[in-house]
């Protein structure tokens, strides 16, 4: 059963950094394309930063200079890094993976909550 699976996220004061993990598990052949998403309370879902298939990274405006991606760990995984971060990064961190390859589809994780306060 391939799946993805976050680790990282937790509290922190205004200013400070997380650092979120992500990566695919079980067995794949499968090529992914990786990226994180944030939902916040009453907001929808909305893109902050990925690694596209040529490994170059995109990112959100609202998180350019603060937030960074790599893959450190390899091929379908994503690290995001936040700093500076602020009270409106609070929210429900997804993880997402998608592949262009025939049968893999999309995968998205469970979320992660980060709190900013």
């Amino acid at each position: 059963h391939v799946q993805l699976v976050e680790s990282g996220g937790g509290s922190v004061q205004a200013g400070g950094s997380l650092r979120l993990s992500c990566r695919v598990s079980g067995a794949s052949s499968c090529w992914y394309a990786m990226s994180w998403f944030r939902q916040a309370p009453g907001k929808e879902r909305e893109f902050t930063s990925g690694i596209d298939g040529y490994s170059r990274p995109n990112y959100a405006e609202f998180v350019k200079g603060r937030f960074s991606v790599s893959q450190d760990n390899g091929e379908n995984t994503l690290d995001l890094q936040m700093n500076a971060l602020q009270p409106e990064d609070t929210a429900i961190y997804f993880c997402k993976a998608e592949s262009p390859m025939y049968g893999c589809g999309t995968l998205w994780g469970q979320g992660t909550q980060v709190t900013v306060s």
